[in-house]
């Protein structure tokens, strides 16, 4: 059965994980604080801090002890739908602040439109928001990639490591499992979607990573669909 769409994920796949790291986790952490004093009455922000009360079974919380929470859970690397929310929101005035751009590996960027020529549908799934991966690709080092996606998935979708968030995916792009081909750098992540029936690939940038169960390659350029 031939591959009908290509879903990437993001951190150590598309971009590297030192980015994620070393700028916008940052760069969120520190501008928490600030972000929430001023646009704690925004109606998205509002209900996320409204989550992570309830979350911290901290009712209570004043903002400052919010930020403090949330500044915890950037040094835990939370997979927290509010705090995905709020770095979103946070990078987004990063960007468009050109406080930084995307980092996308090349050998991605290069292969976009072989991927695409070949009939070949692109989605992104990522622990970051939707909206955060908008602007990775949208702010990227060449440009703006997100024309050449047809969609992005988050933890709403479900969690990397559970078989049914695969599923779920599989239902929201009406494909079946084996037309899907998940590509990432996390032997977790390809083990819960190989479990869901997708085909699967692991992105092997470094020598130290876990090894996954399937076939490996070290850059997209050496993914053929023939």
């Amino acid at each position: 059965m031939s591959i009908r769409a290509i879903i990437v994920d993001t951190a150590g796949t598309t971009t590297d994980l030192n980015f994620i790291q070393d700028v916008l986790f940052p760069y969120s952490r520190t501008a928490m604080a600030e972000f929430l004093e001023q646009n704690q009455h925004n109606v998205l922000v509002d209900c996320c801090i409204s989550d992570i009360k309830d979350i911290a079974l901290e009712q209570d919380a004043s903002i400052a002890r919010v930020t403090e929470i949330l500044q915890q859970w950037i040094d835990e690397d939370r997979k927290v739908t509010p705090l995905k929310t709020l770095q979103g929101l946070i990078w987004k005035q990063g960007y468009n602040r050109v406080d930084f751009t995307g980092h996308i590996y090349p050998d991605f960027i290069n292969s976009i439109e072989r991927i695409k020529e070949k009939g070949i549908r692109i989605y992104s799934f990522s622990s970051g928001s939707v909206e955060a991966q908008k602007l990775l690709f949208s702010h990227s080092d060449s440009g703006d990639l997100t024309p050449s996606f047809s969609g992005h998935f988050d933890t709403r979708t479900g969690n990397k490591l559970d078989k049914q968030a695969y599923c779920n995916i599989c239902n929201t792009i009406s494909l079946k499992p084996k037309q899907i081909l998940f590509v990432s750098d996390v032997a977790e992540e390809l083990k819960a979607a190989a479990a869901a029936g997708m085909t699967t690939c692991q992105m092997l940038r470094f020598a130290d990573q876990r090894q996954a169960d399937c076939k490996k390659v070290a850059s997209f350029d050496e993914l053929h669909f023939d």
